[in-house]
């Protein structure tokens, strides 16, 4: 019997990805249907779905679901949700479509059958006030909130079907890791307490700080990284591949770090997206979530430990998966080491606040990139990608 903490609101794991000998009819059917594109974030969302990432989901959220979640980060059933997981369509195209009706969903931007969806629930939703309760915003400025407000008129809400993963197996296939995969992976290792580390940049130092705590406390870390769409900017998947396992080859204990990656799309929902973050992480076996400064956030929208803090808002028995908190790392000076504020007497004078923010800014400008900063051997990789962005 595992060790690793049980999927969320399940006794197993709930994938909508059917076998794929069952799948040629289920693709020749939906050929017939109505096509219902989906933007990036949508596709994404579908492939959590069919992985079984956002077990105990069956597809798409209604109306009760929705609200619930927005309001009180409850779905119908009362089971703990913090970021709703919805379908939305033009009014036009919802128009056409009857209720109990199976619809194709379609990859809006390659065009790719990817799953089928009964529609038991057409419904108009309060975009202000999902942006008010997700984001803490409605300011248009806020990446997410501007999806939602981009959204169709009507959500379509009903069971899935999933027929395919994308593009992501293909692209990602040394990354490319589903729940019940990681818990094999996890229990080959005799790993029954995991911390998964989140991440959408290469890591820093003080990323390499947060993660060895983690393994000094858990059995294991589990680098998780994401696969999903961006903001303008940020370094591709397979280059911040290559660099964190540069960090890991170098500076862990081999045996001590998973890394691997999952087809989400941020919505940098800070808070809110901190606990999607721990409630996914469940479904992949683990048992801790890392969280320290501005976890999932954009911009000045959110505290530097907001994030954290919303962990201790939440009911028992809501989210078995705990939050590591971390206060802010720095390297000292002083030190000659990485520390926080709890562990660091000295002043400001003496602490190298460290950032991805600030790591691309730097090798964007060709500046030195100090190894209290990052280690040579990220930087190395690092610098090979933007060497050819300046040729191109």
């Amino acid at each position: 019997m595992s060790k690793l903490v049980p999927p969320h609101g399940s006794e197993a794991l709930m994938p909508l990805l059917p076998p794929e000998a069952e799948r040629a009819e289920a693709r020749a059917r939906a050929r017939t249907l109505t096509q219902v594109p989906l933007s990036t974030r949508e596709v994404s969302d579908l492939i959590m779905l069919a992985m079984g990432a956002y077990t105990p989901l069956a597809g798409f959220m209604g109306r009760d679901d929705w609200f619930g979640v927005c309001r009180e980060m409850r779905l119908g059933s009362g089971t703990f949700w913090p970021i709703p997981i919805t379908l939305s369509v033009d009014r036009d195209l919802a128009d056409g479509i009857g209720q109990g009706e199976q619809v194709a969903l379609v990859d809006g931007e390659g065009g790719d059958v990817l799953g089928i969806l009964r529609v038991e629930e057409k419904y108009a939703i309060d975009r202000e006030m999902e942006c008010a309760e997700v984001f803490r915003t409605t300011d248009a400025e806020h990446p997410g909130v501007q999806k939602v407000m981009a959204q169709g008129a009507i959500n379509l809400a009903g069971p899935v079907e999933a027929l395919s993963e994308g593009h992501f197996p293909d692209s990602f296939p040394d990354l490319f890791l589903r729940p019940v995969e990681a818990r094999a992976a996890f229990a080959d290792k005799g790993w029954s307490e995991v911390a998964a580390f989140q991440t959408r940049n290469p890591m820093h130092r003080s990323h390499e700080y947060l993660a060895k705590i983690a393994v000094e406390i858990t059995d294991g870390v589990f680098v998780h990284q994401v696969l999903g769409a961006l903001k303008p900017g940020d370094i591709p998947a397979d280059v911040r591949a290559r660099a964190i396992q540069a960090m890991i080859d170098n500076y862990f204990v081999p045996g001590t770090v998973i890394q691997a990656g999952y087809p989400i799309e941020m919505r940098y929902a800070g808070p809110r997206e901190a606990l999607l973050h721990a409630l996914i992480r469940q479904n992949f076996g683990c048992s801790h979530l890392i969280v320290g400064r501005d976890h999932a956030g954009v911009g000045d929208y959110y505290g530097p430990l907001d994030a954290q803090h919303i962990f201790d808002e939440l009911w028992p028995g809501a989210l078995l998966t705990r939050p590591l908190k971390i206060d802010i790392t720095f390297f000292c000076s002083a030190c000659d080491g990485m520390a926080t504020a709890k562990t660091c007497p000295h002043d400001e004078a003496d602490r190298l606040t460290i950032s991805g923010t600030r790591q691309r800014e730097m090798l964007s400008a060709g500046e030195a990139i100090p190894t209290q900063f990052s280690r040579p051997e990220v930087i190395e990789v690092l610098r090979e990608y933007y060497a050819t962005l300046e040729d191109a």
